[in-house]
This record gives structure tokens, C-alpha cells and sequence, in this order.
């Protein structure tokens, strides 16, 4: 008998196999390529630990996050279960100076020892976990005393989510439904994060109304999440 969750993730890895080329196209874009280095930066810097910290990249895609945070003097390591997007991740950061390390794994459940990191960061990762709060609880345990949690998103489905990834299991994927970022916040907090906070990122809104969005997306004001092990 065929496993829901497991055939529904499936889906989900091969849509952002398919879309890798594309998706990190538009994140190379040379007109603001180097501003939203700049913008992400800043923001990374101020809300992680000092470096070199132990980070962990849960959803890493093409890995933009991981080696910008990497860039900032962080040993990272980024993990995703789409094969397309991690050969793009690795092909970039071949050519970085200090590489985050690319390996395939589950953001919901990732394989590393209890302890292992002094933070978790994800970028537009939230939406499309399948059972977010059995996520943040596994990050929880991977983060040693202090550590943060921190995720940038927003709520991209307002007029509904539709069947972007197929069939979607009783459950799956509920803050792809989510109307307010106070959603995203309280999974964070019963997933067991403590101090949860929440600051619009104008500076990003002010980029993408300068220069756009992904097709198929509209201009939406984006939050930095940041929640802390007890």
C-alpha cells in the first residue's frame, strides 16, 4: 500500500527538481544580485549567533542562504531533498571561498546527532513543511542550550494554495493556508521555541518593489521569525 506522505513529499522534491534551472535564474540576477547579498546580510548577521557558529540551512534550494550565511564566517552545512536544486547549490559554492557542505536530507526530520548546531535558519521553507510543528520540535533537539531559530517568510497563499503539489494528504502543509504570519509564529512556539519574534523586513519589500518578483508572485511584505531553545 502506498504511503500518502511519503508519495506526497515525493511530488513535492521532483516540482523543485523541475524547477531548479529557473528558480535560481531569477535569484542570479545580475541587477540585484549584489543588493540582496547586501540586504540578506544584514539581516542574517544581526540575528544569528557570533561566528563561526554552527548553522544548519533546513530547505537550502539552490543554496543562496547557506552561503551567504557561510560568507559571514559561519560553518554550514544546507540540506534538501530535491536533487536538482542541491547539484545547482553545490555547483555555486564550488567556487566560494569557504563552501557550506550540500547534503540530502529531510527538513522536517533531519539526520544529525542531538546537539549538533548552534542554529537553524530556512528561507521560505515554513509554508512547505508537511507537518511544521514535528519540524520545529526536531530542530529544537539539534540546537545546543541557547541556540535560535531563524526563518524568514511570509503568507504567499492568501486566495487559497490549490494543487500546486498534487494531491495534498488530511493535514499536510497547513501554513501553505496560513492568512496571518502570527500562524507561522505560534508553530514555531508549540513546536517548543521560547521569545518568539516577529520584524517585517521592509528593506526586502523595497527591493521587490524595485525590481519585482518571481512570476506568478505579487509584492508582499516578508517577516524574519526568530525563536530560542530554553
Amino acid at each position: 500500500m502506498t504511503d500518502p506522505t511519503a508519495s506526497f513529499q515525493a511530488s513535492i522534491n521532483e516540482y523543485w527538481t523541475e524547477r531548479a534551472p529557473d528558480y535560481d535564474a531569477y535569484q542570479q540576477r545580475p541587477e540585484r544580485r549584489d543588493l540582496d547579498v547586501e540586504v540578506w546580510g544584514r539581516i542574517w548577521s544581526a540575528a544569528l549567533p557570533p561566528a563561526p557558529a554552527d548553522v544548519l540551512d533546513v530547505g537550502t534550494g539552490s543554496g543562496h542562504v547557506a552561503r551567504l550565511v557561510a560568507s559571514l564566517g559561519h560553518r554550514v552545512t544546507g540540506i534538501d531533498l530535491a536533487d536538482g536544486m542541491l547539484e545547482i547549490a553545490r555547483e555555486h559554492a564550488a567556487r566560494d571561498a569557504h563552501p557550506p557542505r550540500f547534503l540530502a536530507g529531510d527538513a522536517v526530520a533531519p539526520d544529525f546527532p542531538e546537539g549538533s548546531f548552534d542554529a537553524v535558519v530556512g528561507r521560505y521553507v515554513m509554508w512547505t513543511l508537511r507537518d511544521p510543528e514535528a519540524a520545529v520540535a526536531n530542530w529544537v533537539r539539534l540546537l545546543r542550550p541557547g541556540g535560535v531559530v531563524v526563518m524568514a517568510d511570509s503568507t504567499w497563499f492568501t486566495d487559497g494554495f490549490g494543487n500546486l503539489y498534487g494531491d495534498r494528504p488530511d493535514g499536510h502543509l497547513p501554513l501553505a493556508d496560513a492568512r496571518s504570519i502570527e500562524e507561522v509564529a505560534d508553530a514555531l512556539r508549540r513546536g517548543g521555541l521560547i521569545d518568539v519574534t516577529v520584524t517585517p523586513l521592509d528593506d526586502v519589500l523595497e527591493l521587490d518593489r524595485t525590481h519585482g518578483v518571481a512570476p506568478g508572485h505579487d509584492v508582499q511584505l516578508q517577516h524574519l521569525l526568530v525563536g530560542r531553545r530554553g
